[in-house]
Order: structure tokens, then C-alpha cells, then sequence
């Protein structure tokens, strides 16, 4: 019968982390019982013994926080070898306190306990092995301490006892707590990078689909623009006639220039030849060739990206983002949308709003993520944009927008945009 699949382990490194920080914690325990069992329960300890113990524990956690900080990789014999220092910190203590009739005897469960979450098969059984070795060890070969009353020996052992338990069992979930975090948040960005993999591949998919469909249209196309550019220039036909020409020859050009960036390489392109172009006007040339396209959708631009506006020099597939959340809204708010943009935290934030009926539910948290065609195209184009816009370091979020409608706000680092 095949094995199951083994459990996630933790990385290397968060597992040194939390050992260290669980070091520490024995460090304070050690030298709470140095302190605090003389004047509380007036039991004379051996010092002289316990403190070279102490010391050498803090030595060896100076020498893993420094281990910590370099670059090499860590083993999983190295985490072992870690536990097994503290697995001997703890029974020289214990020695020198009473060996197996000291209740802080069961603080060495949760080493066990620790190494097994930690550590692979082999070396959890080796530590556990280790941890019941000391214990049988320490069970005849201690050294007693001088407690005068019998009774009240007895009242604080089953005292420790408990407190043992309770210090084990917090360890534990501690550590487990911790630990269970750091996978679920290794999970998540292992989900994200996969997600954000597919999500590119069918961007290149789409890329090398759209660069086929430039090359069969162009023919076309051109055909097209030159039959259109004969009747704008025709005299006899009718002043409407030959606007509407000149409309179509606009669109022909737009229609053009799209084609041809898909042919490049996304990102080769810069706004304006590669010339900077202040904020503003780049913001408003967008929409003012969005305005040429669609004229009869009214387009309202409120932008302030102070004085003076930065300077940016802006990847093309930039413009064509902002160009498909401005279509997306005019789709659904044919009676005219809003578009605001300007500087807040070292960022350039784009925010078109529209009175359209709204987001589908569950769109707006998958936005951007994959296409959906069950919402009229808007999932290829948000793709495109979310795409263009992520690979400058920015997001794209929806929000619904008071009154009704929907809020698209796009945000841009301005690092990555200006020269």
C-alpha cells in the first residue's frame, strides 16, 4: 500500500527562529528557579554548578543568532544538533537539582514534542530516544537537594508538578501556533506564485494569439483605411457622409497602433517616443484619444498630480490599462463616467467611477485573476490591464461606489514610471 504524503515541514530557517526564541525561554526559566526557589521555598541550590550551565546556554544561542544571520543553508541535522544542546542544558540542570525527582524533569517533553513538529522521522525518534535515555539516567545518577521538611517537599513537588505541565502545555501550543502560521503563510504565497504563473502564461498565450490576429488584420485593415480615406476627401458626398469617414479613418489608426504594439515585446514601448511627460498630461492624453474613440460616451476628468506634476516615463501596455478600465466603465454607464487621478504616498492613483449596475457578485475579488467570459469580455481586458499593471509594482482594486456603480482604482508606485 503506497505512503501517504508526508506532512509540510517548515523552512529551515523560521525553524532555527523559533528555536532560538525557544532557548531564550528556557534561559529565563533556568534563571527564574536560580533566583526565585532559594527566597521562596528556602531550598539552597548549587550555583556554583547551575550558573556554568546558563552561561554556556547563552553562548550557544549568541553563536545560532550569528549562525542565523548567515546565508548558508541550514540542514536539518543542524536543527537536530540544536535541540540536542538543549536537550543536555536541560538534564545538566536537572542533575545538579534533583535529577528525575525534580518536577521541571517534564520539560523535556516538549523538546520531544518540538522536534517532532520540526524534524523529519529519523531524527524526532533519535531525539525522543535521546530525551528517555536522560531521563532513565537521571532517575539514579543526580544529586539530591537538602529539603529539611518531608511534608512540605511534597506539597511543592506536586506544586511544580503543575506547574510543569501548565509551562509544558503553553510551550507547545506555542510553538505549534507558530509554526502552523508559517506554513499556512508559505501556502498562501506557494498559491499566489502559482497563480500569478498561469496567470502569465495565458498572458503569453493570449500575446502570441493577438500577434497572429496583427498580422492577418493588417491587410485588411489597410484596405479599409484607404477606401475610408477616399470618401472623407470625396466632394460629392454629403458633409455627414465624409465626417463620419473621418471618424472611421480615427478609429482605423487606433486600430492600427493597437495592432502594432501587440507585436512587440510588452514594455519595449515608452509613452511619447521614451520621452518623460508630466503626470498630468500623460493622464489626460488618455483620455482625450478614449474621447476620440467613443465620443458619445461623456468622460468627466478631474486630475491634480500637483505643481509640478512628476515626470514619467510610462510602459505603453500602461496606457492601454487605464484604456480598458475606462471602456469597462463606459460598457456599463453609457450616460457618462468620471475619471480622477493624482499623487498620494509616492504613488500615482487612477480612479475611474461609473453609475453602471454594478460588479457581479464575487467579480471584484477575482478581478484581474483570470477572464470570464460570462461577463460580456470584461475578465480578458482586466486580465490584460492587471497584468500590465502588476508588473510595475502596482494593483488593481473594485470597490462599489456610494449611489451605485462601481469604483475602479488603479495605483502605480511612482519608482517604477518616472526616469
Amino acid at each position: 500500500m503506497p505512503a501517504g504524503p508526508h506532512p509540510p515541514q517548515p523552512s529551515p530557517v523560521d525553524a532555527l527562529r523559533r528555536l532560538i526564541s525557544l532557548r531564550w525561554l528556557s534561559i529565563v526559566a533556568m534563571g527564574g528557579v536560580l533566583l526565585c526557589v532559594p527566597w521562596l521555598l528556602d531550598i539552597r541550590l548549587p550555583g556554583e554548578s547551575l550558573l556554568p550551565v546558563l552561561a554556556a546556554l547563552l553562548v550557544a544561542n549568541g553563536l545560532s543568532m550569528l549562525r542565523l544571520r548567515h546565508l548558508a543553508e541550514i540542514h536539518a541535522a543542524e536543527l537536530f544538533g540544536q535541540l540536542c544542546i538543549e536537550l543536555a542544558a536541560w538534564s545538566a540542570f536537572l542533575y545538579f537539582t534533583g535529577g528525575a525527582t525534580n518536577p521541571l524533569i517534564s520539560l523535556l517533553l516538549p523538546l520531544v514534542a518540538i522536534g517532532a513538529a520540526t524534524l523529519g522521522a529519523p531524527y524526532a525518534w533519535a531525539l525522543a530516544g535521546l530525551a528517555v535515555a536522560a531521563y532513565s539516567v537521571l532517575w539514579d545518577f543526580n544529586e539530591q537537594l537538602d529539603i529539611y521538611d518531608s511534608g512540605l517537599a511534597v506539597h511543592w513537588h506536586l506544586a511544580g508538578m503543575w506547574l510543569t505541565f501548565a509551562v509544558s502545555a503553553g510551550v507547545i501550543v506555542w510553538y505549534v501556533v507558530r509554526m502552523t502560521a508559517a506554513l499556512r503563510s508559505r501556502d498562501q504565497a506557494l498559491a499566489e506564485a502559482r497563480e500569478t504563473r498561469l496567470r502569465n502564461e495565458r498572458i503569453v498565450a493570449l500575446g502570441n494569439l493577438a500577434a497572429g490576429a496583427a498580422h492577418e488584420l493588417g491587410t485588411p485593415l489597410g484596405t479599409m483605411a484607404i477606401i475610408a480615406g477616399e470618401m472623407a476627401r470625396d466632394r460629392q458626398l454629403g458633409d455627414s457622409v465624409r465626417a463620419d469617414a473621418e471618424l472611421l479613418l480615427e478609429q482605423l489608426a487606433h486600430c492600427k497602433q493597437i495592432l502594432g504594439s501587440l507585436t512587440l515585446r510588452a514594455g519595449s514601448l515608452r509613452a511619447e517616443g521614451g520621452e518623460a511627460l508630466p503626470a498630468d498630461s500623460w493622464l489626460q492624453g488618455i483620455a482625450d484619444r478614449w474621447r476620440r474613440l467613443r465620443p458619445h460616451v461623456p468622460l468627466t476628468t478631474r486630475i491634480d498630480c500637483g505643481t509640478p506634476a512628476p515626470r514619467l516615463v510610462a510602459d505603453t501596455t500602461l496606457e492601454q490599462a487605464i484604456h480598458n478600465l475606462i471602456n469597462n466603465a463606459a460598457d456599463a454607464s453609457p450616460d457618462g463616467i468620471e475619471c480622477e487621478a493624482g499623487i498620494a504616498s509616492d504613488a500615482l492613483v487612477v480612479r475611474v467611477l461609473d453609475r453602471g449596475p454594478g460588479l457581479p457578485e464575487g467579480f471584484a475579488p477575482t478581478a484581474g485573476r483570470a477572464a470570464d467570459a460570462a461577463h460580456k469580455g470584461l475578465g480578458i481586458g482586466l486580465l490584460l490591464a492587471s497584468g500590465a499593471v502588476e508588473r510595475c509594482g502596482g494593483h488593481i482594486a473594485f470597490s462599489p461606489r456610494p449611489g451605485g456603480g462601481t469604483i475602479a482604482t488603479l495605483t502605480l508606485p511612482l519608482a517604477s514610471l518616472q526616469p
